[in-house]
């Protein structure tokens, strides 16, 4: 079996064995109207040969009256097939667009940075959008088709034997080369679909940047390259849509030939009086007939294409593994221990950015993570919540290793207050809870109240059910709705990336208070910049391009006039820390 066609029927099952009734009352339904357009032909042969032989006018209108029926209730079954199959259309593209999502939140870091939000949202709407149709009647279509066709050449064989075996010859004809352009094609709309994507990733980016790009004067070089990509996306387009004409017009040739053979053959079967005026239209007709699930299957192998696309295309990014791999162990209540044991990672082959680092954090100690840009701060946080797993060397948490620690466990009992702070076009309780609706208000309330935020959500017209712009929330506002968050998490370990960084003094006096009550009784982390940060901790440890230079507690280090940490406060951590773009210090002041 090709493994297109096996991607296809994987999803189908996937997806539609949920809706097993209604996918089973869309079958029905399909199948009657089928049954009734079959029907149809026979009743208006029956007319005919009746009124050109005398039949008694009651036999007449009988026939009518049944064919009338028959008709209304095709076109009946047809709505309620309609209607079914958006439903089951829908529900199936819908859980489809969940799962990718969800797959997407699960795979680590380094697929999200090779790839823009707008070819995200491309492949997990757009490529599932192409899917609507497949899922909801293409399939089920396709072989209400074949039956169809089935069901009109074994009429057509027992009208005449000859009839049915030259119009078999030509229906096999027809699929096959319908089946040889469609393997064709589906390659050009694969590409098309990428190109899409990549057009949709492009606009997305600049868009984000619009204020960069218009203060820096690369506004015409932009356009520039959105025509570049646009052309891209328009040939790849053109050229899919070039092979599917090229099969609309292969079937309007075979289509034009089926109707020159059925009028050739009735003429022929009538001058020699084996078959009557009726039955030579009953072979008009039916050739009509056959000439429209043709056209449908023609119309629906262009559909296919596109789907076999998009099929191609989420097969590949649900084959992706989740890195990192669940694990099952839970993690004790209260604060708990972590420790370092020879710990390396590279982001990029031979490119390491940790060697080899080991230190071990007792439950309740507030650490001080120093060291210049680059120097692998940031990375052990990401491996300390496993968005990256370690390339090599052993990482824990309490006592558990944390590649057997469970990932939900590990993120409720991880708390992380960073730098930027990611607010949603949501409601204020979403934004403090991250959508978790089972926090009681008057927790929420309470949780603002000490982080001083009572006059802040005051100012809300609508309380906690304020739709929140996150362009009219300030820096400081934003920080301490991060701080919030870690709040309702009660974490047992705690990261602090210099969070405090974008705070005005008088802001960060403003929490202080509240960041002591944050770090009372938990483990905690803390990047820092500031001598202010710098003294709430317990111990030092120092990185220098991915080694730890120095590690202890922190007012021992401050006191030994030869220490690393002794010389930063000495030339101020500002100065040396954060003012990279200068340069090393000099040579007076240089940390030896």
């Amino acid at each position: 079996m090709p493994q297109s066609f096996a991607g296809h029927l994987d999803l189908l099952r996937r997806y539609l064995r949920p809706q097993g009734p209604r996918v089973a009352l869309l079958a029905v339904w399909l199948l009657t109207g089928i049954g009734l357009q079959l029907l149809a032909p026979q009743l208006l042969s029956a007319f005919i040969d009746g009124a050109r032989q005398g039949s008694t006018q009651a036999r007449l209108l009988a026939l009518a009256g049944v064919f009338l029926a028959v008709a209304v209730g095709a076109q009946v079954t047809n709505a309620l097939a309609v209607y079914a199959s958006e439903v089951v259309g829908w529900t199936a593209t819908n859980l489809l667009r969940s799962d990718l999502a969800l797959h997407c939140l699960r795979l680590d870091l380094g697929f999200h940075h090779a790839r823009t939000p707008g070819e995200m949202i491309e492949r997990v709407d757009g490529d599932v959008t192409q899917l609507s149709t497949f899922f909801s009647q293409l399939i089920i279509r396709i072989l209400g088709n074949l039956v169809l066709m089935a069901g009109i050449l074994a009429l057509l064989f027992r009208e005449d034997w000859r009839v049915g075996l030259i119009y078999a010859v030509f229906t096999a004809l027809t699929l096959t080369a319908l089946r040889r352009l469609h393997d064709v094609a589906v390659p050009h709309w694969k590409a098309a679909r990428q190109a899409g994507a990549a057009l949709m990733g492009f606009i997305e980016e600049r868009l984000a940047g619009t204020e960069d790009i218009r203060s820096s004067g690369a506004t015409a070089y932009v356009l520039r390259r959105l025509a570049e990509v646009m052309r891209e996306q328009m040939r790849r387009a053109r050229t899919a849509w070039l092979w599917a004409g090229s099969m609309w017009a292969s079937t309007v040739i075979l289509l034009a030939v089926g109707n020159a053979l059925a009028f050739g053959l009735g003429a022929w079967l009538l001058r020699a009086g084996v078959i009557t005026l009726g039955t030579v239209y009953l072979f008009f007709h039916y050739t009509e007939m056959l000439r429209r699930p043709i056209e449908q299957i023609t119309r629906q192998m262009q559909e296919l294409q596109r789907a076999s696309a998009a099929v191609g295309r989420i097969s590949d990014l649900l084959a992706l593994e989740p890195v990192p791999r669940d694990g099952d162990a839970p993690l004790p209540p209260g604060p708990l221990a972590v420790s370092f044991e020879r710990v390396s990672f590279e982001y990029a082959a031979d490119d390491p950015v940790l060697r080899e680092v080991s230190f071990a954090l007792a439950p309740g100690r507030v650490l001080g993570l120093l060291g210049r840009t680059g120097s692998g701060k940031t990375t052990i946080v990401r491996l300390l919540v496993r968005l990256y797993d370690p390339t090599s060397g052993l990482i824990r948490v309490g006592d558990a290793d944390l590649r057997g620690v469970r990932l939900a466990d590990l993120r409720r009992r991880v708390g992380i207050v960073t730098q930027d702070v990611q607010l949603f076009h949501a409601p204020v309780r979403d934004n403090l809870t991250f959508f978790d609706r089972s926090i009681p208000e008057s927790r929420i309330r309470e949780v603002l109240e000490r982080l001083a935020l009572g006059p802040w959500l005051a100012r809300m017209a609508g309380g906690l059910e304020t739709m929140l712009d996150p362009r009219a929330v300030s820096a400081g506002e934003a920080q301490l709705l991060a701080f919030a968050r870690v709040f309702f998490k009660d974490p047992g370990v705690v990261i602090l990336d210099e969070a405090s960084s974008r705070l005005d003094p008088a802001t960060e006096r403003w929490i202080d208070h509240a960041v002591d009550e944050l770090l009372r009784g938990r483990t905690a982390i803390i990047i820092a910049h500031r001598l202010r940060t710098v003294q709430r901790a317990d111990e030092i440890l120092i990185l220098d391009d991915g080694r730890v230079i120095e590690h202890g507690a922190r007012e021992a280090l401050a006191g030994d006039p030869s220490s690393r940490l002794a010389a930063l406060l000495r030339v101020g951590l500002e100065e040396v820390l954060v003012d990279d773009a200068a340069g090393p210090p000099p040579a007076e002041e240089a940390v030896s």
